[in-house]
């Protein structure tokens, strides 16, 4: 049963709306958030022109870049010119209005830009050739490859393109979001007159031609060949008379574009919120206003000036271009198997507690699941942390998941899905609970962004097989990842639950580092049925015995953290604070940190991606540092330290410090009580800020220096060493 909960709202007006607004703080106390991101997405662009990186992570950095920016435009570059459309005049935290903001980023992507583009078609190229990858230009190619690719494009291309005419006065046929189209210009000579037409480069079939073995030429000296491509509109631009004959073609210039693809969806009106999203995701398959135009820089400029018409863009919206559009397409090369061109293969290893269990039964047949009993059992004497992807998904959350399926003493499981994989072990493991008479309901998060039709399919699916299906509160985001069990053991009942700062997406596991706590303490497990009712009911719960929860009492706990901090400090005693999370924006936090920093506290930021406060100001933030670590793994996890004086508290969720998080989602943060996990904990942040390999140091500009070691015997990465620290593990998974 589908439970569509958006027409009411079972949440207290106080507890949603906003804190009362704080004094506006100094602008020039805080970097743009603008900045800040491109900011980041540089370093992701300096780790594919390090040379200490191998030559496919190069690449794969360098796709990173592009998809990051893609998203960039279709969301935040969006929003800001609907900003200024709407004529918003209101100031960011940097005291920068949307207009401001809009010329500021143009200005600081073009020479990023062109910096990738320059170093694609110099440096990375020509590494490629040097380890045998050559991406081929028309105009390399011999004779025998040409006719190869004649022989393709009469076979394959020519009947897939469909070139579209533009007549005068006519506007451009629809151009879709991140397509490649070639405009043409050609001649009719019996006439004279000049017309222009667009040919789309078709997504169906792969961008890279990859030519046949036995056509890849020896070279002088000879050379290793692994991979001989050509780019597919290349091909189309070279056959283009087949497409307009008795046309003379006088000019094709090959572009892109890209159109705000985020969702607007207006919950209080929409009577069925799955319905309402499916609308509007098929609005954005055909996407919605231009905001950017990619081109070649050879490109005539009435061209260029009739498609800025015709998308109504203008000259700042314009990169022109060298070479290659869409580097992102250059992903399959990843799947190339050559390691010795890649980082050292990483295998996840099983925590040695679970691998101590053996090999989990989840057959139906099993009746008793004595390894099923033992992991709860083991869960019962101590908390489990599992680090991803450090530690195996499938042998650690999808383990307990599937066991709980199949265990018959298991009554219940509740679980919060924000985002998952396409074929998710997870969904099949709860329909699997449904079909074995358990209780199961799932809050599937439908507006979680770009993953909406994926999540929308799994709904269905898991209402047909009898899952209980809600969507979660009108208004607010549910964030938090978080499972909850509950299993008779004797006459009692007994609530397990495992709460992660990631989703439950056995892919990404491999390749986000993510914590999450697997425990059977039963105050946390009364919290999170308390949670779950908040979410599935009309319980207006606002209190919670150690959970912190978003926008509840989340936020009111943080202040107070801090507030007790600096209050240490005061009484002299030491004052620390230490904050990994993805980014940090709220304007009341940091204000706080730097009442912090004046007070003494000494305050380390380990911040991936957006980070507002500027640290090292003098009199300001003169005790905050700020690190960022770019490496192998995307840095996803979030962990809070406080020091408290000596009694120490360490958090751990899924909120990242920015009103989001903390305003408009649901998040939950847990206490981290065990002596074990909470030196874990520590391990790892200390990891973080003695890494000298992937973190980058922050300046009080907003600006950032990698950190390099002082030989290279004294290198120190975090992920290095915690994959070393797993892998003197006793067992290993997948």
């Amino acid at each position: 049963m589908v439970e569509n909960l958006e027409g009411r709202c079972n949440m207290d007006r106080i507890a949603t709306q906003s804190p009362p607004p704080l004094p506006r703080p100094n602008p020039a106390h805080y970097v743009s958030r603008e900045l800040s991101w491109l900011e980041f997405n540089r370093r992701v662009l300096h780790e594919a022109m390090d040379d200490r990186t191998p030559l496919l992570e190069a690449i794969r950095f360098l796709t990173i870049f592009s998809d990051n920016l893609d998203e960039y435009f279709m969301v935040r570059v969006a929003a800001i010119k609907q900003e200024i459309e709407a004529e918003v005049i209101t100031q960011s935290l940097d005291g920068r209005t949307p207009n401001q903001q809009f010329q500021l980023l143009h200005r600081t992507l073009r020479p990023m830009v062109q910096q990738q583009h320059r170093f694609f078609n110099g440096t990375l190229r020509a590494r490629m050739a040097d380890h045998g990858l050559y991406l081929l230009d028309h105009r390399q190619l011999n004779q025998a490859q040409r006719q190869y690719l004649t022989h393709y494009f009469d076979d394959h291309l020519f009947p897939v393109l469909t070139p579209l005419a533009v007549e005068p006065g006519q506007p451009l046929p629809y151009l879709s979001n991140l397509s490649l189209s070639l405009a043409v210009v050609v001649e009719d000579p019996q006439t004279q007159t000049t017309h222009v037409a667009r040919v789309k480069v078709p997504r169906v079939l792969p961008r890279f031609i990859v030519l046949p073995e036995a056509l890849w030429s020896t070279r002088r000296p000879p050379r290793p060949c692994h991979w001989v491509g050509v780019p597919l509109e290349q091909v189309i631009t070279h056959h283009l008379e087949a497409l307009f004959p008795g046309l003379i073609i006088q000019a094709q210039v090959l572009f892109r574009i890209t159109r705000d693809a985020d969702l607007v969806v207006q919950e209080d009106e929409a009577d069925d919120l799955m319905v309402a999203i499916e609308q509007e995701l098929r609005k954005r398959r055909l996407g919605g206003s231009a905001v950017r135009l990619e081109i070649q820089r050879r490109a005539p400029l009435a061209l260029r000036t009739r498609l800025l018409a015709e998308l109504d863009l203008s000259a700042v919206d314009v990169y022109p271009l060298d070479g290659l559009l869409g580097l992102g397409d250059l992903t399959p090369l990843l799947d190339l198997p050559l390691p010795h061109l890649k980082a050292p293969a990483w295998v996840p290893t099983v925590p040695p507690a679970l691998a101590a269990l053996g090999r989990p039964q989840v057959n139906e047949a099993d009746s008793d699941l004595e390894d099923a009993e033992d992991l709860f059992a083991l869960v019962r004497r101590q908390d489990q942390l599992f680090h991803h992807p450090y530690h195996a998904f499938a042998a650690t959350v999808q383990r307990f998941i599937s066991q709980a399926a199949h265990d018959p003493h298991v009554l219940a499981i509740k679980m919060t899905l924000y985002r998952t994989s396409g074929d998710s072990p997870i969904v099949n493991a709860l329909i699997a609970a449904a079909a074995n008479g358990k209780q199961v309901t799932v809050l599937v998060e439908l507006k979680a962004r770009f993953d909406e039709e994926n999540n929308i399919n799994w709904a269905k699916k898991l209402e047909q097989s009898g899952v209980h299906v809600v969507y979660g509160l009108m208004g607010l985001k549910t964030h938090t990842k978080i499972t909850l069990v509950v299993r008779r053991e004797g006459e009692h009942l007994r609530r397990y639950f495992h709460l992660s700062t990631g989703n439950y997406n056995p892919i990404t596991a491999r390749y986000y580092t993510d914590l999450g706590l697997l425990s059977a303490c039963p105050e946390l497990g009364a919290d999170m049925s308390d949670l779950f009712n908040y979410l599935t009911g009309y319980s207006r719960q606002h209190q919670y015995r150690q959970l912190l929860v978003a926008p509840l009492t989340l936020r009111q706990r943080l202040v107070a953290l801090i507030h007790d901090e600096i209050q240490q400090v005061r009484h002299g005693h030491p004052g620390r604070i230490i904050i990994k999370m993805n980014a940090i924006t709220d304007p009341e936090l940091i204000a706080l940190l730097y009442q912090a920093s004046q007070a003494g506290v000494t305050i380390d930021l380990i911040i991936r991606g957006i980070c507002g406060p500027r640290p090292g100001l003098p009199g300001i933030s003169e005790n905050i540092h700020v690190i960022s670590i770019i490496g192998q793994f995307l840095e996803h996890s979030r962990i809070v330290y406080f020091h408290n004086g000596g009694d120490e508290i360490f958090l751990m969720g899924s909120a990242d410090w920015r009103p989001r998080n903390l305003d408009r989602r649901v998040e939950a943060v847990v206490p981290i009580t065990d002596p074990a996990i909470r030196a874990e904990l520590r391990f790892i942040l200390d990891a973080c800020l003695q890494d000298n390999r992937q973190a980058w140091d922050m300046h009080p500009n907003g600006t950032y220096t990698q950190r390099r070691p002082p030989d290279p015997a004294a290198v120190y990465s975090a992920q290095a060493i915690l994959m070393d620290r797993a892998s003197r593990r006793p067992s290993q998974g997948i």
